[in-house]
């Protein structure tokens, strides 16, 4: 409880900072002794990495890469790659990130029957 010394002022910002977390998110725990208590959750600091989200952009750009060997063909492809090759660093690194792969031969080879 709040003792006479504390003023007004000072608990209306306590009771403020706990609405503003428990409208973040809050769970209810029942005490040893039937009290049902609710709590904001913990608000974890730092940085969380987003893993499925990158999983999915890497399987995306997987499938845009098989898709793109199925339509034009692996002959085209690498007389494509083998250009980007001869560009600029950051063209070499495209050349790099567009080889093909095994993974990519495997789903363009699915993906293939499609469009013929």
């Amino acid at each position: 409880m709040y003792g006479p010394s504390k003023n007004f002022d000072e608990r209306l910002n306590d009771i403020g900072r706990k609405h503003t977390a428990m409208a973040r998110g809050y769970t209810t725990e029942i005490c040893s002794d039937g009290l049902i208590v609710v709590k904001p959750y913990v608000r974890r600091r730092g940085f969380s990495i987003p893993v499925a989200g990158i999983l999915m952009l890497l399987a995306g750009f997987l499938f845009f890469k098989a898709f793109i060997l199925a339509a034009v063909g692996p002959e085209l492809y690498d007389e494509r790659v083998a250009k980007l090759d001869e560009g600029t660093f950051v063209e070499q690194g495209g050349a790099w990130v567009m080889q093909i792969e095994p993974a990519t031969e495997y789903f363009a080879a699915v993906i293939g029957p499609i469009f013929r």
